[in-house]
């Protein structure tokens, strides 16, 4: 390998560095921890309070598998993640009845809190600035002795179609 130039070459691609003065990618901690100043989270009480009050949509999620192993908060949405843009821009032609407008509260819920924040970022780039996550996911829902429903049935995504 003798003249070629291998000072940006390493044993992964997760420690490239293009030149001179530029930071390696962040991991995970660190964009949680960046895109979580953006906004202000919501514990379990709180999200509890705001889907009594009617101030807010409660959107679960938790993948199928977590839902019916755990159960469901009642009065929640569920929406696979793979389809929360689609489903809460209430401009989309794909869009849940309760995806109002962009003022919407929605407070994301995933297991334990982490999914559930890029989640919420995501909504943040689609205009809902009010849209925000529960600290700790449905775990500390759970844990906090906050009301949970066992599914009845398969349970089915909102907006998904039956083949």
């Amino acid at each position: 390998m003798s003249g070629t130039d291998v000072s940006h070459v390493s044993g992964t691609d997760t420690d490239r560095v293009d030149g001179p003065g530029e930071e390696p990618p962040a991991g995970i901690d660190e964009v949680l921890e960046r895109v979580r100043r953006d906004y202000v989270r919501v514990g379990p009480r709180e999200a509890y309070d705001v889907a009594r009050a009617g101030d807010g949509l409660l959107v679960d999620i938790r993948y199928a598998a977590l839902r019916e192993r755990d159960g469901l908060i009642p009065g929640a949405v569920v929406v696979e993640r793979n389809e929360l843009e689609w489903r809460l821009d209430p401009r989309g032609s794909h869009r849940l009845p309760e995806a109002t407008g962009h003022d919407l509260r929605v407070v994301v819920i995933c297991n334990e809190g982490y999914a559930s924040s890029l989640a919420a970022v995501s909504l943040h780039q689609l205009g809902l600035r009010r849209a925000t996550d529960l600290i700790g996911g449905f775990q500390a829902w759970r844990a906090d002795g906050l009301p949970v429903a066992a599914p009845s049935a398969p349970s089915v995504p909102a907006g998904a179609r039956e083949a």
